[in-house]
């Protein structure tokens, strides 16, 4: 049985790891992005290794609770009945986590987002763990 000390390091970084990573944020030259050397001497990744992660993205315009049997009762044309007001801000989530707030928009046929207000990092990094 291996000991805490033996066992592998976990590939995903700990969350001290990312705030370091992203209060740093760009101020690494592309070259040491990569491997970086911090004060202490211990190597930190840079976020490259993210870049290709597949994120699922979801804007939500509001919330509701219904009955089962209101919902196996909808039809073409039922209007469901939102706990948020018109004109109120859209949240964004990515991966169920509360990234941003915006307003919708119309980008040729297709509904957008425009990001009016972004959780700040430092509260992103912090609901990470």
């Amino acid at each position: 049985m291996e000991t805490p000390e033996t066992e592998k390091k976990s590939s995903r970084p700990d969350p001290e790891e990312i705030k370091d990573l992203l209060e740093n944020d760009g101020d690494v030259p592309d070259h040491q992005s990569s491997s970086v050397k911090e004060n202490n001497g211990s190597s930190a990744r840079g976020l490259d290794f993210l870049y290709d992660v597949p994120l699922q993205v979801s804007v939500e315009i509001g919330r509701c609770k219904i009955l089962l049997k209101d919902l196996l009762s909808m039809s073409e044309g039922y209007v469901i009945e939102l706990e948020k007001l018109a004109g109120e801000p859209l949240d964004l989530y990515v991966n169920s986590r509360l990234i941003a707030h915006g307003e919708a928009v119309l980008v040729g046929d297709k509904f957008g987002i425009r990001l009016t207000d972004v959780v700040s990092k430092s509260d992103r990094v912090e609901k990470l763990g």
